[in-house]
């Protein structure tokens, strides 16, 4: 942990990194009247059936005046939860008295079945304390299923995580029971987190998978049984909600590639983000392999790669808010990718650029913005690059002090100004399956049937199916049968 709490303050401010934690400890902050013992009460024991499990929060008047409340539960009588004050118990409690340098107890019983599917993984409530002066609450966060639970046991700033794999430790994330994140998981320096074949991880609101400098990654996902990334909220009317968690952030490394094999990716505000925090000398990093996997309905970015080193093979990028795939600044390879769009969106799908701005300490100690400038060496063949956006689905972000080098190769891109950049291209419709479903498999009309190259050397795609000797274009060979894996999953939760 020692690597990881070095720099961890430093770079969270440095990167601007938002929406990190849903509740911040407000303890000392002068419009705050009341100290808590915990701004977050958990429910961290194993439920075998229908629980009825007590917590208790201390409410500290650290003041010479006796101070009067309300004491409720945000969610009232529908809530999961109820507190007693006073010994008695209830949703709703008004006037309590808490006598100046004292304390009273609020006491908290969760009632919770979790061998109830319906129930999400997380279920959070909240006690709020107020009167006519100021309003401040305790979290409730309790388990509705059975799983293995990452909580948070340390905090930095506004961030709370958990070092899920300390240095020189080798941790194994199986698929006998789901994987729930409460904000963030670490893999610390020289730490690698291996994640077997079906294994589901839901990320809580804000959190996220952070695999810091020199930490190490590998997704062993498989055709039948793809390794899940996803947002807690499994209801259906969460399903439209691209913004449930933060992000799966690996920074930095010279030690040993990452590798992520058939992974799902989905409802982040970021899917995948590749950036160095320390080294901006791509030249020095080991990359990030993605093979055969969907990133899909994320909110900002699909796949964001910042001074780093990436090779995507057999990839669906699909249907993210304001852009598929960012790359500024490193080595960046795709092959047989498919970079699908058909939501409203105002920016290019795809984006490739020798700079990007970002905050650093000056001299003077204080934050400022600037601009990272390197060689961007881009090479994209056998490969889609589609959607609905009229101005077309390609930009670039250059700035003259470095080189943007991109190059495609029997690719189709939606773009008007082909040049030396693009060869054996064509900006022609590649007639997807179901546009609105993301079904990026090919009509049997499509011009990217047989239209690769055959020295890219790729024998199956992203469904393990074989590829003929004249590859199609995109992650997915034509074959003509309705392919129902595809669709399982992309509605997999």
């Amino acid at each position: 942990m020692k690597f990881f709490k070095r720099f961890l303050l430093w770079v969270w401010i440095a990167l601007g990194i938002t929406a990190v934690c849903t509740q911040c400890d407000r303890n000392n902050t002068i419009e705050d009247k009341l100290v808590f013992s915990s701004d977050t009460v958990f429910f961290d024991t194993v439920f075998t059936s229908v629980a009825t499990i007590t917590r208790d929060v201390r409410v500290i008047n650290p003041t010479n005046e006796p101070i009067m409340v309300d004491i409720r539960l945000a969610g009232g009588q529908l809530s999961p939860y109820s507190i007693n004050v006073d010994g008695e118990a209830g949703y709703e409690f008004h006037d309590v008295v808490i006598p100046a340098r004292d304390s009273v107890f609020v006491f908290v019983r969760a009632l919770i079945n979790p061998n109830d599917q319906n129930n999400p993984y997380l279920i959070t409530d909240s006690i709020l304390f107020s009167n006519q002066q100021f309003v401040q609450q305790v979290q409730l966060v309790a388990f509705g299923q059975d799983a293995h639970f990452i909580l948070p046991d340390h905090m930095t700033g506004s961030m709370r995580y958990y070092i899920v794999a300390h240095e020189h430790e080798v941790v194994h994330w199986t698929n006998d029971k789901p994987w729930v994140i409460y904000d963030w998981a670490v893999v610390d320096s020289l730490g690698q987190l291996i994640i077997d074949p079906g294994t589901r991880i839901y990320v809580h609101k804000a959190g996220g998978l952070w695999v810091y400098r020199d930490g190490n990654l590998q997704v062993n996902g498989t055709v039948d049984e793809p390794v899940l990334f996803a947002g807690d909220r499994l209801e259906p009317f969460y399903a439209s909600d691209y913004a449930q968690w933060n992000r799966i952030w690996i920074n930095e490394s010279s030690h040993q590639d990452n590798v992520i094999n058939n992974a799902i990716i989905t409802n982040a505000a970021i899917g995948l983000q590749c950036s160095a925090i320390m080294d901006y000398n791509t030249d020095h990093h080991n990359k990030t392999i993605v093979n055969n996997s969907i990133i899909h309905n994320n909110a900002d970015v699909g796949v964001l790669v910042r001074s780093a080193n990436i090779e995507l093979n057999n990839c669906q990028i699909s249907n993210n808010a304001n852009y598929s795939a960012v790359f500024q600044v490193g080595n960046f390879s795709l092959n047989h990718v498919t970079i699908s769009n058909y939501s409203a969106h105002s920016h290019p799908s795809l984006v490739v650029g020798n700079f990007f701005d970002n905050l650093m300490l000056n001299e003077s100690g204080e934050y400022e913005t600037v601009y990272l400038i390197g060689d961007a060496n881009f090479n994209c063949r056998n490969s889609i690059v589609y959607g609905n956006r009229l101005e077309g689905e390609f930009g670039t972000s250059t700035m003259n002090e470095a080189q943007n080098n991109y190059h495609f190769d029997h690719c189709i891109v939606r773009y008007d100004n082909y040049d030396e950049h693009f060869s054996q291209c064509m900006n022609k419709d590649p007639k997807f399956v179901n546009n609105s479903l993301q079904d990026c498999n090919l009509q049997e009309n499509s011009p990217a049937i047989d239209a690769g190259s055959s020295d890219v050397g790729f024998t199956t795609d992203l469904l393990g199916r074989l590829r003929n000797g004249l590859p199609d274009i995109g992650a997915f060979e034509y074959y003509p049968v309705d392919n129902e894996l595809l669709r399982r999953l992309l509605l997999r939760k």
